[in-house]
């Protein structure tokens, strides 16, 4: 190698390496998650997911979680915590999480998922284009509450009162004190003849299920509805065993067959979480979560739970097992 040809090579190598030293930070995704709950699932296929799109971790992305462990009051900090460590994007999975994140920043794009209505909480101006700094995908289904109560009731034909149960944490809350998704359930069931008897129980570590399902039937409940909220969800096998301890058939969101109810029915949260990474890939690429429409959940599942039945002496009609997606024996 003569000089000429050394002194370049010499350089290149000088400036490769100072390139690499200037940008490796701007090299690294960071993506934050903030969720309501604790460790689950939902983080591994975030992971999961980013990987099978290129974002492996130790390979130029890092994926950030903080988890509130059911005390929501906590999520404003852990948001702001997410901000502060220079996030590129925030996952957002629940309601509450969503809120906290969109208010800890107007400039870090947030994709949410676990929210029944991004609009009723004030997430976005509207489904298709959102306007703001978030955007992500939604289990909303209009009919889910009026689905749900004609499913009760034929399922339960002389029911007369059903207790629902729902999570005081939740924003959204009117003058009553009821969330978007308690006033469309509390409606329904009324227009099947149904008298609505709803708890809220507070967040935390150890919410008081066994108080509010024994004013339930303290107040005559036949049935429990367990709403698609925060602590029920978290919680869904500690309040389907107090509930069939108490002899109370209970209905679960879809995707909560697992708990150990009688019934899951709707739209299952689930199925949000793969969908999550790819939005935010898009933004990561340049897309803008003001012009991204929110992606709607449409397949609903109905799962019966034999086992839980059998516990209760319950039976079904033919006609409402033939109607069933899947049957736990």
């Amino acid at each position: 190698m003569n000089r000429r040809q050394y002194l370049v090579t010499a350089m290149a190598a000088c400036l490769a390496a100072s390139a690499a030293r200037a940008q490796p930070a701007s090299q690294v995704v960071k993506a934050g998650v903030l969720i309501n709950g604790g460790p689950g699932p939902a983080v591994d296929v975030l992971r999961r997911e980013f990987a099978r799109l290129g974002y492996g971790e130790g390979q130029g992305f890092v994926l950030e979680p903080r988890y509130a462990h059911g005390q929501l009051d906590r999520l404003p900090g852990l948001a702001a915590d997410l901000v502060q460590s220079g996030v590129d994007v925030i996952l957002a999975l629940g309601g509450p999480a969503a809120r906290a994140a969109t208010q800890a920043t107007s400039g870090i794009p947030v994709v949410f998922s676990i929210v029944t209505d991004p609009v009723a909480l004030g997430l976005v101006a509207g489904l298709e284009r959102p306007g703001g700094n978030a955007t992500g995908i939604t289990s909303l289904d209009p009919e889910q509450a009026d689905r749900q109560f004609e499913l009760i009731r034929a399922v339960f034909p002389k029911l007369g009162r059903v207790g629902i149960l729902s999570d005081a944490t939740i924003p959204g809350a009117d003058a009553n004190g009821l969330a978007p998704i308690d006033r469309a359930n509390v409606m329904a069931a009324r227009r099947v003849g149904i008298e609505p008897l709803l708890r809220k129980v507070a967040g935390g570590i150890s919410p008081d299920y066994a108080g509010a399902l024994e004013g339930m039937v303290a107040d005559g409940a036949e049935a429990l509805l367990v709403l698609e909220v925060p602590m029920p969800l978290r919680d869904g096998k500690t309040v389907a065993g107090l509930a069939t301890a108490r002899r109370l058939p209970t209905v679960f969101p879809g995707g909560q067959a697992g708990t150990g109810g009688l019934i899951a029915y709707g739209t299952s949260v689930l199925d949000t979480w793969p969908r999550l990474p790819a939005i935010a890939d898009r933004i990561l690429k340049g897309a803008k979560p003001s012009e991204l429409p929110v992606e709607t959940l449409t397949r609903r599942e109905f799962v019966i739970n034999l086992g839980t039945a059998r516990a209760l002496g319950l039976t079904f009609p033919d006609a409402i097992l033939k109607r069933a997606d899947r049957i736990i024996e």
